[in-house]
């Protein structure tokens, strides 16, 4: 399927409610457990999420768009939600990922991108060359990656209570796609 513009701010649209949905009050035994050392909790994964809105999509979107290849994008820092999460609750942490995906999406709207600009091309510091178009079809990748981890993580919590079941839970077989 061809990158559309359309079609990824329709799922970029949905990811808050979907991550509200799953995840608003429920018991922290689901919420901050991980898969063991070096892995995220699902509060994690909201609070990469939030630092994901901040540093990432749009800064490097509307680098490309006024540097195109002249100027790299900034490295991302993986382990930058660390100080987005630190004393808020997992309520606070949705919140805010819904108010800047919102202000972002209004800020992806703003630009009237036109077919010519998805071909625009800016410079990633481990891929090198890559389009605005590719760089925009990612974050709805992206945000699908996060919400099969965070199904993952949930999962894991029951992995020895379903039993024999965990031959049949394609989730509890999964190693896993994502970095941390």
């Amino acid at each position: 399927m061809e990158h559309n513009l359309q079609h990824t701010s329709a799922l970029l649209t949905r990811t808050p409610a979907a991550l509200n949905a799953l995840l608003r009050d429920l018991p922290e035994a689901w919420t901050l457990q991980n898969e063991g050392e070096n892995t995220w909790s699902a509060f994690d994964i909201v609070g990469h999420l939030i630092h994901c809105e901040r540093t990432d999509w749009m800064p490097r979107v509307k680098l490309l768009l006024q540097s195109g290849e002249t100027r790299q994008f900034e490295p991302f820092d993986r382990g930058g939600h660390a100080l987005a999460v630190r004393g808020k609750s997992l309520g606070q942490l949705l919140d805010e990922f819904a108010h800047f995906r919102s202000q972002n999406l209004d800020e992806l709207r703003a630009l009237n991108l036109q077919p010519d600009d998805l071909e625009r091309r800016g410079r990633h510091p481990a891929f090198g060359t890559v389009t605005l178009s590719a760089l925009l079809a990612t974050w709805p990748a992206h945000d699908l990656t996060h919400l099969h981890q965070i199904s993952r993580v949930m999962a894991h919590q029951y992995r020895e209570a379903v039993g024999p079941w965990s031959a049949y839970l394609g989730v509890l077989q999964c190693a896993g796609h994502s970095f941390a």
